[in-house]
């Protein structure tokens, strides 16, 4: 087989085992995190039910802790399957070079009795001196030196595919310990989804009883929503007005002072009605809602603990399919004493409290507002700019449930965005 093809073959094997490697890394790390979300989860769920009065609320937590063990069931058959197929790559990788090594240990085997053969110095002098030139003499000493040199390279050969041999044979031994490591695991998991199942489904039962009420009280609390997501609406409705509102008369100002481009002449020609549904930004703006966009799928958590116990949308209720809730945003059930944090830099456009309970803060980034609900203490002020991760209050827990919940809020202009779309996976 031509060097060259094997070369290929050697360099497409190693990528590909490499790319095999990385894969199982981070397998590794999301099952780690995993672990992690399902641990405090778990410490949630422990602290719900000292202080809970509807197991609504636990049933949803519990809900979480199932949708948890079965990521951790996935990702670590993904693991198993990945091994398995990097073993079969080693395994193939042993098989040719115990091929290898019988036919060069065969060829050596040769060559030294040929060498032994041919042993004394006598043969070989006799070999030079028996040519019929100088030159033929001379060739004839090039190849015994290259015979020697290929003899020596040979064994050289040998060695190093017995010893690349040993580290392959090592290598699968490991991965046969890891293999059966990650079966009993995933086993293991299986019996406490199974245990997981079993106790969700006696809350499920303990709360038929209350179906009236949960359905009574679910359609009050989606009442309060739809009032505090008008408010919020017409809230960021006011902070677009007074934008457009205060950018035309900085417009003014420069054309004022002789210093307005042809654009800035043009604008303020046009008839104003300073429109509340869509805001002029400026360079600045432009480039900080740029950069927001760009952030799509990259954005920190508003809390550093917890998970999406309602998502965004129209949505059948987690008990009752044939209910609609309806969520603007999405809600993260969190630990008690979570600090709310920016998920981007910005300025703080409005703090206010839209219910005696809920206080909100609004942060612009361009044409984009983040809204963080459900705060108990805020610690920043209107006006002020955050940074990614700053702190900017305590999420608040409720005394009734003994949740901590904060809801998150992604709006362009006055448009809605999920949320799920823009922030890190988990």
């Amino acid at each position: 087989m031509p060097k060259f093809l094997l070369s290929l073959i050697f360099i497409c094997a190693s990528t590909f085992m490499w790319a095999q490697d990385s894969q199982q890394e981070k397998l590794e790390q999301r099952k780690a995190q995993i672990q992690q979300e399902i641990r405090d989860n778990e410490k949630m769920l422990q602290s719900v039910k000292k202080k809970e009065k509807s197991a609504v609320n636990v049933f949803l937590i519990q809900a979480n802790k199932i949708k948890l063990k079965e990521k951790l069931i996935n990702t670590t058959a993904k693991q198993e399957k990945l091994l398995s197929n990097d073993m079969y790559i080693n395994q193939v990788k042993v098989n040719k070079l115990k091929k290898e090594l019988a036919v060069l240990k065969a060829d050596y085997a040769k060559m030294i009795l040929k060498s032994y053969k041919s042993r004394s110095e006598q043969s070989r002098a006799m070999f030079i001196l028996s040519s019929e030139s100088f030159l033929q003499a001379y060739k004839r000493a090039q190849y015994l030196k290259q015979y020697t040199n290929f003899r020596k390279n040979q064994g050289l050969e040998i060695q190093s595919k017995t010893a690349e041999l040993v580290d392959y044979n090592a290598r699968l031994d490991g991965q046969r310990s890891v293999k059966k490591k990650i079966i009993a695991e995933n086993q293991k998991e299986k019996q406490s989804l199974e245990v997981e199942k079993q106790e969700q489904q006696k809350i499920v039962n303990s709360l038929k009883k209350d179906k009236n009420k949960i359905i009574a009280d679910t359609k009050s609390k989606q009442q309060e929503s739809r009032r505090i997501d008008s408010k919020i609406k017409d809230l960021i409705r006011e902070q677009i007005r007074l934008a457009n509102q205060r950018a035309e008369e900085e417009r003014r100002k420069r054309i004022a002072e002789g210093k307005a481009s042809e654009a800035d002449k043009a604008e303020a020609a046009a008839p104003k009605s300073y429109s509340s549904d869509r805001i002029t930004l400026t360079p600045e703006g432009k480039i900080l809602a740029a950069d927001f966009k760009a952030n799509r799928g990259k954005l920190p958590w508003p809390v550093e603990k917890g998970f999406i116990s309602l998502g965004y949308g129209d949505q059948p209720h987690p008990l009752y399919p044939t209910l609609t809730v309806h969520n603007s945003g999405v809600e993260i059930t969190t630990e008690q004493g979570a600090s709310a944090r920016a998920v981007f830099e910005g300025v703080v456009s409005k703090v206010i409290a839209l219910s005696p309970v809920n206080r909100a803060v609004f942060i612009q980034h361009g044409d984009y507002f983040t809204v963080y609900q459900n705060l108990s203490q805020v610690s920043v002020d209107q006006g002020d700019k955050v940074k990614v991760k700053q702190v900017i209050g305590k999420v608040r827990t409720s005394g009734d449930t003994g949740k901590t919940i904060i809801k998150f809020l992604i709006l362009q202009n006055t448009s809605n965005n999920n949320p799920e779309g823009w922030l890190q996976n988990r």
